[in-house]
């Protein structure tokens, strides 16, 4: 597994955001996703969104992915 592919995964399930991962060993991965479509959702509702876009690639292929998920407007406010 490698940054690349789980991006391409997360742009598949959440097309325009931006998405950017790293990690370095293969199983353990950093993802900021920036998306219009968690507008209006709670954290826990972001991070499953993404989450249901590696379905059960996540707890095998990927051990554990640190999640930032923002909107456009909060990345902007930095």
């Amino acid at each position: 597994m490698n940054p690349d592919f789980i991006r391409d995964l997360i742009l598949q399930g959440l097309p325009g955001a931006r998405v950017e991962v790293s990690g370095d060993d293969g199983v353990h991965f950093e993802a900021l996703v920036v998306s219009e479509a968690f507008a209006g959702k709670l954290p826990l509702a972001r991070h499953r969104m993404v989450y249901a876009t590696l379905g059960e690639r996540m707890g095998g292929e990927i051990h554990a992915l640190a999640l930032k998920t923002l909107t456009p407007d909060e990345a902007a406010r930095g």
